[in-house]
């Protein structure tokens, strides 16, 4: 990237920056008479009434355009080429399912209409329910959880009002969970009012038997694990957590940030989960984090909670449900039971992307979703096998086993031998134009680069990503000092990671306040 391209970047202003006093790109008309008398009907409160127009941005249309544009080139994401960012499963978001959520039949429904104007929605969410417990090999299922972590806090919740309907509360107060968690684990625990108690791995990569055995009591009131690990790893002691657990009447949650190196050859309800939450935008191709909302569906096996009271996990779930009433032909949703731990958040769940992750599976079938694994698996254990014996590198953790949907990669050796770490390679992945993997997590891996192909890339990306980590280890060799100054051809340079992670110094606020003082406004 040459200098004057790079400097137009970093001088990129924010939007109110443009433009001159007066310039338009479109007119909003004036209100008419059935607007005003309908505001005057409102009454809105003097003291919160507008004192004068909104101060918008004064460009026109092409500014407007050529300023997002610009924004647009700035930014990468799986369009643009891999993101293998462990963990988080960032695979390509099927077109079709955009078209699908973007129906004016499905984004214009509101969450009060009349059951009777959305049958077919609601059919088509009531089949979803259905499908997704059958993909884990749960009994019920809701819909309901906004995403990931909040599936996880649902299934924390679950596990907490499981314990109290059976009076044993006060006894059951730890979640055992290992260290190869996913990150939010512990914090979903907590926030649910457990007492977390982590259990370190093996060097195999399972859990330490022993390790488990040792806390596990009258106190355990359920475990939190992904299975494959995010390791990329699958627990091959299972069926023996599953009975030590179950020994001591604690639930078993399956977090299912990893469900996409099983999907289709095994299921968490058949190793012996009680709970299981599904990450919609990880595994079934909807858009993640900045591409629009989540979703996490929450499914459960159908076990007994209090026989005498006929109390079933099922009956603990959260949110709206749809159920569909025979006698009627009739689709509709049921609000929280006696014994749901109620809502989580308001109205149903975010329709969008459970749409988009129902056409996905419909794209796919059944055959469709265990290929999706079998490539996802492949392209793993490809890289993995390009990683092998490459210098600077290694691979902790089982390193003769198959991996899952992800492989974990350590630069410690060569953060020993030249100084150059994690942080500096995932630099030089972006100096390349490749999007760096998850770095620093699990934290039980020093220097961690988590990489995960997902079953979206192609063979020549993958060895492509692999001659790219080769090349920077060889710089670092070479010139150690030469890592510390990338990226040097993106849009922005090396920060100051301290600076740039205290809030005194977030870049928008004080671009803002520059911009109002220049204008003489309050500041």
């Amino acid at each position: 990237m040459n200098n004057s391209f790079k400097q137009a970047y970093w001088d990129e202003p924010l939007i109110f920056e443009l433009g001159s006093r007066g310039r338009r790109g479109y007119i909003v008309p004036e209100p008419g008479e059935d607007v005003k008398r309908a505001v005057g009907e409102i009454g809105i409160p003097e003291r919160i009434r507008r004192k004068k127009k909104p101060q918008l941005p004064e460009v026109s249309e092409v500014e407007v355009t050529r300023h997002y544009t610009r924004l647009t080139e700035m930014s990468y994401g799986v369009d643009n080429g891999p993101v293998p960012l462990g963990s988080c499963t960032m695979k390509y978001n099927p077109r079709l399912g955009w078209e699908v959520v973007s129906d004016r039949r499905v984004s214009w429904i509101h969450p009060l209409q009349d059951e009777d104007t959305i049958q077919g929605l609601l059919e088509l969410l009531y089949n979803l329910q259905r499908w997704l417990a059958n993909i884990v090999g749960m009994d019920k299922c809701t819909l309901h959880p906004a995403a990931g972590a909040h599936g996880e806090l649902t299934g924390m919740l679950i596990t907490r009002k499981y314990h109290v309907l059976r009076g044993q509360i006060g006894v059951k107060r730890e979640i055992i969970i290992p260290d190869s968690a996913h990150g939010t684990n512990p914090a979903s625990a907590s926030m649910a009012g457990f007492t977390v108690v982590e259990v370190p791995s093996s060097s195999d990569g399972n859990i330490d038997l022993d390790a488990l055995r040792s806390v596990v009591g009258d106190s355990t009131a359920g475990l939190m694990i992904t299975n494959p690990s995010t390791l990329g790893l699958f627990e091959e002691n299972i069926g023996e957590i599953v009975e030590l657990i179950h020994g001591v009447d604690g639930l078993l949650y399956y977090d299912g940030a990893n469900l996409n190196g099983i999907m289709g050859y095994t299921r968490p309800g058949d190793m012996g989960f009680d709970i299981a939450h599904i990450n919609i935008h990880k595994t079934f191709g909807s858009p993640h984090g900045g591409g629009g909302p989540g979703a996490g569906p929450v499914c459960v096996k159908d076990r007994i909670v209090d026989d005498e009271r006929g109390i079933r996990l099922g009956d603990l779930l959260p949110g709206y449900i749809v159920e569909y009433d025979e006698d009627r032909d009739r689709y509709y949703l049921k609000g929280p039971g006696e014994y749901s731990i109620g809502l989580l958040k308001a109205f149903f769940g975010n329709t969008g992307p459970l749409l988009w992750g129902l056409t996905y599976i419909l794209m796919l079938g059944s055959r469709g979703l265990r290929m999706v694994t079998e490539q996802a698996v492949l392209n793993t254990n490809y890289f993995k096998k390009l990683m092998e014996d490459a210098r600077g590198y290694d691979i902790p953790y089982g390193r003769g086993r198959w991996r899952k949907h992800e492989v974990v990669l350590s630069a410690k050796p060569l953060y020993d031998e030249t100084g150059v770490s994690a942080l500096d390679v995932a630099k030089g992945l972006l100096d390349h134009g490749f999007y760096a993997p998850t770095i620093y997590f699990p934290l039980i891996v020093e220097e961690a680069l988590m990489t995960e192909f997902t079953e979206s890339e192609k063979l020549e990306n993958i060895e492509k990503y692999a001659d790219i980590l080769k090349r920077i280890a060889d710089t670092a060799y070479r010139d150690p000092e030469e890592p510390h100054k990338w990226p040097r051809n993106t849009s922005v340079g090396r920060i100051d990671e301290v600076k740039a992670n205290h809030p005194k110094t977030l870049a928008p606020t004080w671009r803002i306040y520059l911009m109002k003082s220049k204008h003489g406004e309050e500041k």
